[in-house]
């Protein structure tokens, strides 16, 4: 397993603020404590970690790694691709996902 897979144990984020003597309120007018604060962050990387997962989520919509593809492309076709991107309100990555697909579509067969 590669190290970028395998589970990595963070140190603790140490104090930033000290909530005892430092009054901060959140939205609902809640003081922020220390225990409220590390209870909000434990539920937020749980909430992270169930909803995401680890590393960017599949295009297949299921739990499958996403093989990666680099690809050396001229400047010029660079910025048209992000020309196009900009322009659909798409990311390059998904127009030149979809470039892929249409040539591959024109020029051999293959099931889906």
């Amino acid at each position: 397993m590669s190290p970028r897979h395998r589970d990595v144990q963070l140190p603790p984020i140490g104090p930033d603020i000290d909530l005892d003597t430092k009054e901060i309120y959140l939205p609902n007018g809640q003081r922020l404590t220390n225990e409220l604060a590390e209870e909000m962050a434990e539920e937020a990387m749980a909430y992270h970690y169930r909803v995401r997962g680890r590393g960017r989520p599949s295009i297949t919509g299921e739990k499958d790694h996403t093989p990666n593809l680099t690809v050396r492309v001229k400047p010029a076709t660079r910025a048209a691709l992000e020309k196009i991107a900009a322009g659909q309100g798409r990311r390059l990555a998904d127009v030149g996902r979809e470039a892929f697909d249409e040539y591959i579509s024109r020029h051999c067969d293959r099931a889906s």
